[in-house]
């Protein structure tokens, strides 16, 4: 928590949120819950949204046009799929306070920082990535809990304002998230790894299960336990999103996608030579990553993860 003399070079009074799915309905959430005094303006591009927002009171004005959203920001947070960064960006761009700080939340850092400063010349821009979600997706989604304790990258240039580097962390901060800064491609690299491949296998083994239909419709989905169980938990993730986080990170996912094949081609070769010794030796290296992920508060260690149902 920033010390009250830190906070008030730092805070925000007037924050935009532009995109009011989970990451947007979490972040007015927790601004409500941790910073009362701050006001909050919504906008959506799908006017069901705007009026769920609305009904369900998630922010102290819903706008009806992006840039009327942004008109007296000092925060503008882009909670937008990547691919549709750019085109936003664009819409707020007349509209957009000189002294605004435009931040977003994409899964993708390299592309969607060059597509929001290609719209926005001038603007001081901290590209961000809160490493946090569910399988959830609308207005309804959100809580307020959602980044406690989780980690939010920011990817600044070399010519960002370290100030603004500064505010945007402490924002964070004051959410329960906690602060990393990484360079964007650096970002895109381990994010490839850690989450962008992991949906992208599970992705694949739910659509395989699905083309064996004959199995699907009986054994596969009467018998899931947890393995097959988790993967479609994932699998359900929003269809928009992760379109357009691998698009926008194909030179990432590619390269790990590579390197996942050659491993996969060891793991076939062990099988089929009945080498145990090989298959115990990479079991255990990965249930010692398990342990430390568990260590550093990313999971809990609870019977079937906590997870019910």
């Amino acid at each position: 928590m920033p010390s009250p003399s830190a906070e008030v070079g730092t805070a925000f009074q007037r924050v935009s949120i532009i995109g009011l799915g989970l990451i947007g309905s979490s972040i007015a959430r927790a601004i409500r819950a941790t910073m009362p005094t701050v006001r909050i303006t919504g906008y959506d591009a799908d006017p069901a949204v705007r009026e769920r927002a609305r009904a369900i009171d998630l922010c102290d004005d819903i706008a009806d046009a992006a840039g009327t959203a942004v008109i007296d920001a000092d925060l503008v947070m882009l909670c937008v799929p990547v691919g549709a960064m750019g085109a936003t960006a664009a819409a707020i761009a007349a509209d957009l306070p000189a002294e605004a700080i435009v931040s977003d939340v994409g899964g993708a850092k390299v592309s969607v920082a060059a597509a929001i400063r290609a719209h926005l010349p001038g603007a001081t821009i901290v590209p961000g990535h809160p490493v946090a979600g569910t399988e959830h997706s609308g207005p309804d989604a959100g809580f307020s809990t959602l980044f406690n304790g989780r980690w939010c990258i920011l990817t600044p240039d070399a010519d960002t304002d370290p100030a603004a580097v500064a505010r945007v962390s402490a924002f964070w901060e004051r959410l329960g998230a906690q602060v990393e800064i990484m360079d964007a491609r650096h970002h895109d690299l381990v994010l490839a790894v850690t989450s962008h491949v992991p949906h992208l296998i599970a992705y694949s083994i739910v659509g395989t299960a699905s083309d064996l239909e004959e199995v699907t419709q009986s054994e596969v989905i009467k018998f899931s336990a947890g393995g097959f169980r988790d993967f479609t938990r994932i699998a359900a993730s929003d269809p928009t999103m992760w379109r357009d986080v691998f698009l926008n990170n194909r030179e990432a996912v590619l390269e790990i996608l590579q390197r996942l094949t050659e491993d996969v081609t060891m793991l076939q070769r062990a099988i089929r030579w009945g080498d145990g010794d090989a298959l115990f030796d990479l079991f255990t290296r990965t249930r010692a990553i398990r342990r430390s992920i568990i260590e550093q508060g990313q999971d809990t260690d609870a019977t079937d993860f906590g997870r019910q149902g």
